[in-house]
């Protein structure tokens, strides 16, 4: 007859913890703060690049000539591009609407960034694409307008 192997006594607690865990921390909750934990990045960012509501700045202008010169793209409309996607997607995030949309318009901006920009900030452009490609699988989830307009 063969016996059943037993789990080891220190998996108790921790199977406790996480069934805890899961509880406390309903997917809808974790979706919302990804939503606006990266909202906040890129809005804080594009807050940089303009003077009053959304003016852009010379300083942008001149890091889009200069420090990011951006290939195939003339600088002044990459930083018109730029700065208008980072106050409209992460509004868009942070309200949970066209949530899938906005967060790959993000990653594709994230990866433009890393790529042509700062290719050695990879560690930065991993945990920003670890925030957004869940709201790309998963979408806004129940804590989002998306719900409630049956957005997929």
């Amino acid at each position: 007859m063969a016996t059943q192997a037993m789990a080891p006594s220190w998996r108790k607690p921790l199977d406790l913890f996480a069934d805890k865990a899961e509880q406390a921390l309903p997917m809808s909750l974790i979706l919302l703060v990804q939503r606006l934990g990266i909202a906040s990045v890129f809005f804080m960012s594009g807050r940089t690049k303009v003077d009053g509501l959304l003016t852009v700045n010379e300083s942008a202008f001149e890091l889009f000539r200069f420090e990011y010169a951006l290939p195939l793209v003339p600088p002044e409309v990459a930083a018109y591009a730029a700065t208008y996607s980072e106050h409209l997607f992460p509004l868009l995030l942070a309200l949970g609407l066209f949530t899938r949309f906005s967060a790959t318009a993000l990653l594709v901006m994230t990866l433009v960034i890393q790529i042509f920009v700062y290719p050695d900030a990879w560690p930065t452009h991993l945990s920003w694409a670890g925030l957004l490609l869940p709201l790309i699988a998963f979408g806004g989830g129940k804590l989002s307008l998306d719900r409630l307009v049956k957005l997929p």
